[in-house]
C-alpha cells in the first residue's frame, strides 16, 4: 500500500471506522530519511493514534536505529514489513524476501523489540513460494522476540496478488501462538469479514486493496460485525463530497503539482464503477491544476 496510505488516507480511514491505519513503508536506513517521499511518509499531523510507523530494511542494527529514531518522532508502533512482493523491495532482501533466511528474521525482530519501549508488529506473509511457506516457524519465531501481534496475508511472495488467500495457514498460526493475529487477504465486503474471521480464528482484519476508492468499507463492516445487519451503501453526494475532501487533503500535504499527480489515482477508484466514467476520465488526465481537477470531480458527481 506504498503510496496510497499516507495521511490523508490513514485520516479518512479513522474518521469511516478503522481501528488503525499503519503508515506506508519507510526504509530504516538513515541515508534516505531526509528525501521528499520520506518526510511526506512521516507526517502525522492531526492524525489520531496510535500512531504505527511500517520499517522495511534487512539489517539489523539499522532497523533497531530507525525504530528508535521514529519513536522519538511520536511513532507509538513500530511495524515491521516482512510482507511487500515488490520487485524492488525484494530486490534489496526486504519485504517478503526476508522470508528465506529465518536466522535473519530472528535477528531483525530482536533486536527491534530490544530497541524501543513500545510495541512492534510484523506484518508478514504465508512463504516466499509455494515451496518455502514458513509462516508457523516465523510466527513462533516473532512471539519469541516479543513481537506484540501479526498481520499475515494469506499469500507468498510467488503469489503476489494472484489468487486466493490461503486463510488456513492463518488459521494454523492463530492456534500455534498466543499473541494476536490479524487476518489479511481478500477481504472485499462486511460478509467476507465475517466469514475470514470464522474460518482463521483470526483476533481481527487488515484491509487493504478493497478500501481504494472504498473507505467505506470500515463503517460497513464495523456495523455489520456488531449487528448482522447491511449498512446502505454511501450516496452520490456522500461519495462526492468524500472525494473532494479527500482531494484538499492531498493537495495541502503534496502542493498543488504533486497532489493532482497522486490525486488522479484516488479519482479513479471512486469513480470506477460510475456511469460516464470513460469520458470523465479522459478529460481528467489533461488537467493539471489542483482547481479544474477539483471542479471537475465535483461536476461529475452532481451530474
Amino acid at each position: 500500500m506504498a503510496g496510497v496510505t499516507d495521511r490523508p488516507f490513514r485520516v479518512l480511514c479513522r474518521r469511516l471506522g478503522a481501528g488503525l491505519a499503519v503508515s506506508e513503508m519507510a526504509l530504516a536506513d538513515p541515508r534516505f530519511r531526509d528525501t521528499e517521499k520520506s518526510r511526506t511518509r512521516r507526517d502525522h499531523q492531526g492524525e489520531p493514534g496510535p500512531i504505527s510507523v511500517q520499517l522495511a530494511g534487512a539489517d539489523p542494527d539499522l532497523l533497531a536505529e530507525g525504530a528508535r529514531w521514529n519513536v522519538e518522532q511520536g511513532a507509538e508502533i513500530i511495524d515491521i514489513n516482512m510482507g511487500c512482493p515488490a520487485k524492488k523491495v525484494c530486490g534489496a532482501l526486504s519485504g517478503s524476501a526476508l522470508l528465506r533466511d529465518e536466522v535473519l528474521v530472528a535477528r531483525i525482530l530482536d533486536a527491534v523489540v530490544r530497541a524501543v519501549p513500545v510495541p512492534v508488529t510484523l506484518k508478514f506473509r504465508t512463504g516466499f513460494s509455494h515451496q518455502q511457506r514458513n509462516a508457523l516457524r516465523i510466527a513462533c519465531l516473532a512471539e519469541d522476540a516479543g513481537v506484540a501481534a501479526l498481520a499475515l496475508h494469506g499469500r507468498t511472495r510467488e503469489d503476489h496478488y494472484q489468487g486466493s488467500a490461503e486463510y488456513q495457514t492463518i488459521a494454523d498460526v492463530k492456534r500455534a501462538v498466543r499473541i494476536p493475529v490479524f487476518a489479511n487477504g481478500d477481504v472485499d465486503s462486511p460478509e467476507k469479514a465475517r466469514r475470514v474471521l470464522a474460518a482463521t480464528g483470526a483476533d481481527g482484519l487488515f484491509i487493504g486493496r478493497a478500501a481504494q476508492g472504498n473507505p467505506w468499507i470500515f463503517r460497513e463492516t464495523a456495523h455489520y460485525l456488531a449487528t448482522g445487519q447491511t449498512l446502505p451503501p454511501p450516496s452520490a453526494q456522500e461519495q462526492g463530497d468524500t472525494l473532494l475532501g479527500h482531494l484538499d487533503e492531498l493537495y495541502g500535504l503534496y502542493g498543488e503539482g504533486r497532489g493532482v499527480r497522486v490525486a488522479r489515482k484516488h479519482i479513479q477508484w471512486y469513480c470506477e464503477s460510475r456511469p460516464g466514467v470513460e469520458a470523465f476520465w479522459r478529460r481528467l488526465c489533461l488537467l493539471t491544476e489542483a482547481s479544474e481537477q477539483r471542479a471537475a470531480v465535483a461536476e461529475f458527481f452532481a451530474g
